[in-house]
């Protein structure tokens, strides 16, 4: 009757002791006392770090226990008050950074078609190299640009000839103003020539001022033809270059939507298929504005051409023959009738600045 006390009394000790050493072993205390281990520290720090880095408090709730635990464990955070300092600090932050973000993906989308678009019509310029490509082709337009482009280097071969002229006619009538100073001199110097020197300073002055005076034309004759060959020339060929770029756009996304055009007609499919037709009617309209501009342009190119040559051309052609004729009325006359001003005397030397 003792003996099943006694092992029952021995089981039931057994037990306690371990489920003591058990629960001892499922909660090991540190060297502080503090049941917290270092798994416990770092989740600490990590819920921290979102805490710190995540949105404002006062817009959350701490969740006390597990996923989908009782209502009861929820803890408003309401009653949380920050700083407002704090709070406005964070508000601007937040401000810049979606600013930021704004402008740092308006670039990335800018970058994006910069990309695309220099593609296609890389594509498109290499398919018509190698004849492989269509281009669209304005017969008429592109007759009068190749007419424009010979003009043009015919027009900068005359004003290189005009400007050489010029240099080599102010040296001619700076060398007779020397030499009818040099005359006058020795006119002084030497009575018995004092009249052959002396009428042959005086031709050379008046050499030297009809000179000057043809300098004065020539030098409106090479202004104007400059004026109209690297100003007005060149600004139609620049209206010009943004044509053919619109046209190699347009003929790219041409291409592109022929090529979708023959694929098969799924939902994707045809979704590009409408993106491309977007693409390409605004291009189209683009390369039909540009050409109607460049139409315009030459058009009224040639007729200032015409209306500045023919002008320059008689007072070039009028001054030349009177100076050589030695009718220095008829020069002057000239320089009036197409209001050429001439320059002072000594105007044309550069300044001690310019030559340094």
């Amino acid at each position: 009757m003792i003996k099943p006390s006694l092992d029952s009394e021995y089981r039931s000790t057994m037990a306690d002791s371990i489920m003591s050493k058990a629960a001892t072993m499922e909660i090991p205390i540190n060297s502080n006392g503090d049941s917290r281990t270092a798994e416990d520290d770092s989740l600490e720090q990590d819920l921290q770090q979102v805490m710190v880095s995540g949105p404002n408090l006062n817009e959350t709730s701490i969740v006390s226990g597990g996923y989908g635990g009782a209502a009861e464990g929820i803890i408003p955070t309401s009653s949380i008050k920050a700083p407002s300092m704090h709070h406005s600090n964070s508000l601007s932050a937040m401000m810049s950074e979606e600013a930021t973000r704004g402008i740092a993906v308006e670039k990335f989308d800018s970058v994006k078609k910069w990309s695309i678009n220099t593609y296609k019509c890389t594509k498109q310029m290499f398919s018509e190299r190698f004849g492989r490509g269509t281009r669209t082709v304005d017969l008429e337009l592109e007759a009068q640009i190749d007419v424009l482009r010979e003009t043009k280097l015919k027009y900068e071969h005359i004003l290189r000839l005009a400007q050489s002229l010029t240099a080599n006619f102010y040296n001619m009538v700076q060398t007779q103003q020397a030499l009818g100073d040099t005359f006058a001199d020795l006119s002084q110097k030497s009575p018995e020539l004092q009249d052959e020197f002396g009428y042959n300073a005086e031709t050379q002055r008046l050499l030297c001022k009809n000179g000057e005076t043809l300098l004065g034309a020539i030098n409106f004759f090479v202004s104007s033809i400059n004026t109209l060959v690297n100003k007005t020339m060149e600004d139609t060929l620049m209206t010009i270059k943004l044509y053919e770029n619109a046209r190699l756009e347009f003929d790219a996304y041409r291409t592109d939507l022929e090529e979708l055009s023959t694929g098969p007609r799924d939902a994707a499919t045809m979704m590009r298929i409408e993106i491309a037709q977007q693409e390409y009617q605004i291009h189209k309209d683009k390369y039909e504005r540009l050409r109607s501009d460049v139409t315009i342009k030459l058009k009224f190119l040639e007729e200032n051409k015409v209306k500045v040559m023919h002008k320059q051309l008689l007072l070039f052609h009028n001054a030349i023959s009177a100076y050589f004729a030695g009718n220095q009325q008829q020069l002057e006359q000239t320089l009036r009738q197409f209001s050429v001003k001439l320059k002072p005397p000594g105007s044309d030397k550069p300044s001690w600045l310019e030559e340094q």
